[in-house]
C-alpha cells in the first residue's frame, strides 16, 4: 500500500504551496478525535485552511447511539478547533471523499490507520487503497496521533427498554399469517405459503422494529415446518431438501425485513432532516421581517420549544451590561434570579454550562451563548421539560445552531437599530451646524456695527459725561465677548465641515505666545502672568492663527473661571519628539470625572456663572487633533486647574543661511 507518512519532525517540513488546503476524514472510531487533531496541527504548521468530511453510507445507517454520538462529538471538535465541517451521503467512502476533495482544490488528505484485520479488507475493500487510488495528485496520509481524546460535554447514555408488547404483535401476526395459510394450504403450493409469511414479516419490519423482526422470521420458519411440512406437527421433516428451503426462507425474511427496516430508518433520517430543515427556515424568514430585539426573542423561543420541546429564556445585556429576561418566561422570577449567576458565567466567558455540561451541572438550565461576529450578544437558557432526560449530541449540535442563528439576527437588529440612531445623530449635527453657521454669519454684521459704534463713542470720552461713557463701556465690551463667541461658532463650523486647512510653518512658539498676550492685554489686566519658555525651545511646525487661537481661548477660559487678581501661568517644554505648552490657574479646578467631559461642545460645568457658551475648549480639541497633538486637563496641585496640549514636532526645520 503506497501511503506517505506523516512526518512530525518540524525540520523536514514540506514547503507550503499556494492556496493549501488539508482535508480530513472524520470515521464513528474512537480514534478519529486524534486524527483531527494531527490535521489541526498540520494545518497550523503550513498555515493551511482544513475541512473535515463525514461520509454516511448505507450501512453506517445502523451506527449504535454511542458511534452516532461519538461521531457528533468530533465533528463538534472540529467545529471547534476551526475546520469546516461537512456531512456527504454515497454508496462508496472514497468516490465521496476523492470527488469532494478535487471539487474543494484539496492538496492533502488526512485520514486515521485501518485498526481491523488484514482479511477484512481483502472481503470488504480497503478505504485507504481506494482513497491513494483515486486521489490523483492529491497527498494521502495515514496518521494515528498520540493525542489524549477529549472528554464529551454529554457523557450520560440512555438505554431503550424492550418493548414487550412488540413481541406480543409480532407473535400475532405470524399467528394470522399460519391461518390464512392453513385456508390456503388444500388448494396452493407450499410456496405460495412461504410468500403469505413473507407479507407478515415486512409488516412486522415496517411497524415493530429490527428485533420483533428476526423474532417473526424464525418463528415463521418454525411455524411453516411444523403445520405445513410433512410429518405435520413435527419439526423433523422427510425430506431433508426441506432444511435448505428453511434456510433460505430464513436467510430470505430476514434480508426483506433488514432491508424494510434500513429504508424506514433512512427515511425517519429523512423526515427528520426535513423537519428540523423547515424549522430553521420558518424562524428565519420570521427573523427576516421582524427587527425588533423582543419580537425576535420570542420568536426563537417559540420554535426552540417547538422543536425540542423544553422551555426556553433568553437574557440580553441593558446599557449597563446586566442580563435581562426577553422572550418567552415560564418560571418564577425567584428560580431565575438564582440562575442568574450561571448565566453570567456564560456570557463573561462565552461558553455552555449549566445542566447537563462538566460547568456548574446542578443548574435546573443548559445556557449557551449567544455569539456572533461582533461579539457576544447575550444567553439563552433551556429547560428540557421531558423527564429531564440530557440531550443527544445531535440534539446539542441542532441547538447550537438555532443559537447561532437566534446570535446573528439579534446582531442584525442591533446593529439596524444602531445605524438608524447614528443616522439620527448626524442628520441632527449637520442640521445644528446649518443653524450655527447661518445665525453666526447674520449676526456678525450688525455686531460688527455695534462694535465700530461703541469704538467710536469712547474715543469721543470728553464730549460725554460720566455715565454715558460707562455705558458705552459695558456695551463695548459686551459687544466684544458676543464677538468672540460668534467668532467661535464660525471656526467650529468650519473645523467641522473640513474647510479649515491647517497651513504649518516653522515659527517661535514665543512670537506666537507674545502675540496672543498683547491681542489679550485688557482682558488680563487682572490676573497676573507668569510665563516660563525656555531659551533653548526650538522651531515648531504650527498654523500661527489657529494656535493662537487656542492660547486665547485657554487663556479666556482662566480669567472667566477664577477670581480677580489670581495668578495664571504658561509655561513650555521639549518631551521626547513634542512640545508641551501648559496653562495653569489657582481657580476652583475641575470636578471630579469631569476632566474629559469639558471639552464636549457646548458643556459648562456652572452654566449659571458668566463665561461663554461652552465651545472654547472643543475648538481648542480640534485645533490640537489636527495639528497631530493631544489636549488634557487635570487639577492642579494645591488649587486651580492645569490645561496642556503637545505639538509634534515633525520632520525638519529649514536651515538658515549664513551670510558669506
Amino acid at each position: 500500500m503506497d501511503v506517505e507518512p506523516f512526518d512530525q519532525d518540524k525540520s523536514t517540513k514540506p514547503i507550503r504551496p499556494p492556496d493549501e488546503r488539508i482535508l480530513v476524514c472524520i470515521s464513528p472510531s474512537p480514534d478519529s478525535p486524534r486524527v483531527v487533531h494531527a490535521a489541526k496541527r498540520m494545518a497550523d504548521d503550513l498555515h493551511a485552511q482544513w475541512m473535515a468530511i463525514y461520509v454516511e453510507t448505507p450501512r453506517r445507517f445502523r451506527l449504535s447511539e454511542a458511534d452516532r454520538n461519538r461521531l457528533i462529538q468530533t465533528m463538534r471538535l472540529a467545529e471547534h478547533l476551526g475546520a469546516e465541517t461537512t456531512s456527504l451521503s454515497g454508496r462508496r467512502v472514497a468516490e465521496e471523499i476523492s470527488a469532494y476533495a478535487r471539487k474543494r482544490n484539496v492538496s492533502r488528505i488526512i485520514l486515521g490507520k485501518p485498526t481491523h484485520p488484514r482479511w477484512r479488507d481483502f472481503f470488504f475493500g480497503s478505504i485507504v487503497d481506494d482513497l491513494v487510488r483515486l486521489s490523483g495528485t492529491i497527498d494521502v496520509y495515514a496518521t494515528s496521533s498520540e493525542i489524549d481524546t477529549p472528554h464529551p460535554a454529554v457523557t450520560q447514555r440512555l438505554q431503550k427498554p424492550i418493548q414487550w408488547k412488540h413481541y406480543g404483535f409480532s407473535l400475532l401476526i405470524v399467528t394470522l399469517c399460519t391461518i390464512l395459510a392453513g385456508l390456503m394450504f388444500p388448494y396452493f403450493d407450499l410456496a405460495n405459503l412461504i410468500m403469505v409469511y413473507l407479507v407478515g414479516n415486512v409488516v412486522v419490519a415496517t411497524r415493530y422494529g429490527r428485533g420483533p423482526s428476526v423474532f417473526a422470521a424464525i418463528l415463521s420458519v418454525l411455524a411453516f415446518d411444523y403445520f405445513f411440512v410433512s410429518p405435520h406437527f413435527n419439526f423433523a421433516p422427510d425430506d431433508a431438501g426441506y432444511i435448505v428451503t428453511f434456510v433460505v426462507m430464513l436467510l430470505v425474511t430476514l434480508t426483506i425485513s433488514n432491508m424494510t427496516i434500513r429504508i424506514k430508518e433512512q427515511a425517519e433520517t429523512a423526515r427528520e432532516r426535513e423537519r428540523r430543515t423547515t424549522s430553521l427556515y420558518e424562524m428565519s424568514r420570521e427573523f427576516a421581517t421582524n427587527s425588533s430585539v423582543d419580537e425576535l426573542a420570542q420568536i426563537a423561543s417559540r420554535h426552540i420549544e417547538d422543536v425540542f420541546g423544553c422551555q426556553v429564556v433568553i437574557l440580553l445585556p441593558d446599557a449597563n451590561d446586566e442580563l435581562q429576561l426577553h422572550g418567552i418566561e415560564q418560571t418564577s422570577s425567584e428560580t431565575m434570579l438564582q440562575e442568574l449567576g450561571v448565566a453570567r458565567w456564560v456570557y463573561d466567558h462565552g461558553q455552555a454550562a449549566g445542566w447537563g455540561t462538566q460547568t456548574m451541572s446542578d443548574s435546573e438550565r443548559l445556557y449557551l451563548p449567544l455569539l456572533a461576529s461582533e461579539g457576544k450578544m447575550g444567553v439563552l437558557g433551556v429547560l428540557p421539560s421531558q423527564l429531564r432526560q440530557p440531550f443527544k449530541p445531535d440534539q446539542l449540535h441542532l441547538l447550537e445552531t438555532f443559537t447561532n442563528q437566534t446570535a446573528l439576527a439579534i446582531e442584525r437588529a442591533r446593529l439596524t437599530e444602531e445605524m438608524g440612531k447614528t443616522q439620527l445623530q448626524i442628520e441632527a449635527e449637520r442640521m445644528r451646524s446649518s443653524l450655527l453657521s447661518s445665525v453666526s454669519h447674520d449676526i456678525r454684521t450688525p455686531l460688527a456695527s455695534i462694535v465700530g459704534a461703541t469704538t467710536g463713542l469712547l474715543r469721543q470720552k470728553e464730549t460725554l459725561d460720566a455715565h454715558t461713557f460707562e455705558l458705552a463701556q459695558i456695551a463695548h465690551q459686551e459687544s466684544e465677548r458676543l464677538s468672540r463667541w460668534v467668532r467661535n461658532l464660525l471656526q467650529l463650523t468650519r473645523l467641522e465641515s473640513g474647510n479649515v486647512q491647517v497651513e504649518k510653518e516653522w515659527q517661535p512658539l514665543e512670537e506666537v505666545v507674545g502675540t496672543t498676550l498683547l491681542r489679550l492685554e485688557e482682558m488680563l489686566a487682572n490676573h497676573p502672568l507668569n510665563p516660563e519658555l525656555p531659551d533653548e525651545l526650538p522651531l515648531v511646525p504650527i498654523d500661527s492663527d489657529l494656535i493662537e487661537h487656542v492660547l486665547g481661548n485657554l487663556l479666556e477660559n482662566a480669567v472667566n473661571y477664577t477670581p480677580n487678581g489670581s495668578p495664571i501661568d504658561l509655561s513650555a517644554w521639549i518631551e521626547g519628539q513634542d512640545v508641551i505648552v501648559e496653562i495653569a490657574d489657582r481657580g476652583p479646578g475641575i470636578p471630579q470625572g469631569e476632566e474629559e467631559r469639558i471639552f464636549d461642545k457646548f458643556y459648562r460645568i456652572h452654566p449659571t456663572d458668566a463665561g461663554g457658551v461652552g465651545l472654547g475648549l472643543t475648538i481648542c480639541r480640534a485645533i490640537i487633533k489636527a495639528h497631530g497633538g493631544r489636549i488634557w486637563a487635570a487639577n492642579r496641585p494645591g488649587g486651580g486647574s492645569v490645561f496642556r496640549f503637545t505639538l509634534p514636532l515633525e520632520g525638519e526645520p529649514p536651515q538658515v543661511e549664513s551670510e558669506g
